[in-house]
């Protein structure tokens, strides 16, 4: 069921995203050569506790999952671009990291994810990364009342065209309220003009992610980390965002 929230539901919201946000920071700042994956979910974690939230992502337990998730960030490197687990790995130089958290604070949730290159950067990763941002800029500018979902998810799919990039669309936004996924799925290919209309008052997470060689994703013994089929890097971008009169708020905007 999709879900409209009052300008003032908005509003409550938007500590969820700003503690998303600088938890995000807090993690970039962190991430660096020989990190184990594990230090950045145990600091995630005290972030967690410090804030009097909860994690999302802890005992998550849905079907396209292997049971509980049982850590509080998803953590996925190079050819991994969604739902990485947590585990014994030290960051190596030049490896591409995606962060993808989270959290509901009072109530209401708020989700977001960023791609960074841990140490030496190769261009390549950093103009993949920097396509994932141009796609969810395009997705946040298309949420305007009057647009449909297919709006949104033909700005995201048209940056990928554009750089040679084929889309899947197995996963993608969706609605984040109470819970951090609902309706309605926002995927990152469509046709304008169709889906569900943009209403005031509608809260989503866009995010597009991207693989360099492939549409095509495998599955890590896991049951979670989702990599690129033929072991290309990957990236991903998302933010929450509301619908509003005035435009699209995003709540998960990143400071500095």
């Amino acid at each position: 069921m999709i879900e409209l929230r009052t300008a003032r539901e908005i509003d409550e919201m938007k500590a969820a995203g700003e503690f998303v946000a600088s938890t995000l920071a807090a993690l970039k700042a962190r991430a660096d050569v020989g990190v184990n994956l594990l230090e950045l979910d145990a600091f995630a974690h005290e972030l967690i506790r410090q804030r009097g939230a909860e994690s999302c992502y802890l005992d998550y337990a849905p079907s396209f999952g292997s049971g509980p998730f049982g850590y509080v960030l998803c953590t996925s490197v190079n050819d991994a671009v969604l739902h990485g687990k947590p585990h014994s790995y030290r960051l190596h130089d030049g490896d591409l990291l995606t962060l993808d958290f989270a959290a509901n604070v009072d109530g209401w949730v708020a989700d977001s994810a960023i791609s960074i290159v841990v140490g030496t950067a190769s261009e390549q990763d950093l103009e993949l990364i920097r396509l994932t941002e141009r796609a969810l800029d395009a997705g946040i500018a298309a949420a305007v009342i009057g647009n449909k979902i297919g709006d949104i998810s033909h700005a995201i799919g048209s940056v990928a065209a554009e750089a040679g990039l084929r889309v899947n669309t197995e996963f993608g936004g969706h609605g984040v309220g109470r819970t951090m996924h609902g309706d309605p799925p926002v995927p990152n290919s469509g046709r304008p003009g169709r889906g569900y209309p943009l209403k005031e008052g509608l809260v989503i997470a866009i995010e597009p992610w991207f693989m360099r060689g492939t549409d095509k994703l495998r599955v890590d013994p896991d049951g979670w980390t989702l990599r690129s089929a033929d072991g290309s890097r990957t990236a991903h971008s998302e933010h929450t965002i509301a619908v509003t009169a005035d435009g699209p708020i995003t709540l998960t905007r990143r400071l500095g």
